[in-house]
């Protein structure tokens, strides 16, 4: 089996386990590039929460550029890194609204130049906002990528993004991504991962080599 014709299995397997793919809430643009920059080791769960007060309080990409810094922090508090992460909200509000006329730009280059606005964040902006093929390269895609064998760059989140690109059909990149975190925090864990309730353990590269040892 190609890597090709294994992450098509993939795909379509985890799709039937995880119908909706993104679990992030929003619904405007600058707000869901906010909500990924809180999620940084942080549950979505939790950020969906925080940003609901945050939103409500600053319910403009204006209000945000203006709220005073210790305000926003206050609030992202639950989410950890709150002093890094307010910086980077409020930065981030002034940079959409003094280069970009108040709209989140819709190229990696320009969104790399937004405070706090890695490639993973990009990516998701690129996908889920605009509709581009992308590969959200976090820790769970990257962990759960080489362990099903559909990638062999370890942690690199550049690499396994462009591995996973070559292999992954472009209309289900991002989707598959968002999949990949419900499915580590679910079953395939990085601690005591729940490998006979996977539906993905017959084609695991290494649960077909833990088996082997085990014969």
């Amino acid at each position: 089996m190609t890597k090709k014709e294994r992450a098509a299995i993939i795909v379509e397997r985890l799709k039937k386990e995880y119908p909706d793919s993104c679990s992030l809430e929003a619904t405007k643009d600058y707000e869901l590039l906010f909500a990924t920059r809180l999620a940084a080791q942080c549950t979505d769960a939790r950020v969906n929460m925080v940003t609901e007060v945050l939103y409500s309080r600053y319910p403009t990409l204006e209000a945000l550029a203006a709220a005073p810094e210790e305000d926003i922090a206050e609030i992202v508090k639950p989410c950890g890194l709150f002093r890094t992460k307010a910086r980077d909200i409020k930065l981030g509000a002034n940079k959409i609204i003094d280069d970009f006329g108040g709209k989140v730009p819709d190229t990696m280059e320009e969104l790399l130049t937004i405070p706090g606005v890695g490639r993973k964040t990009a990516n998701l902006i690129l996908s889920d906002i605009f509709g581009q093929p992308a590969i959200v390269a976090d820790t769970h895609c990257m962990r759960i990528a080489g362990k099903l064998g559909l990638t062999d760059s370890g942690r690199d989140p550049y690499k396994v993004e462009m591995d996973l690109k070559k292999i992954v059909e472009p209309a289900e990149q991002a989707s598959l991504c968002h999949r990949f975190v419900h499915f580590g925090r679910d079953i395939c864990t990085a601690r005591s991962p729940k490998c006979s309730l996977c539906p993905l353990s017959d084609i695991c590269r290494e649960n077909l080599k833990n088996q082997k040892k085990k014969d």
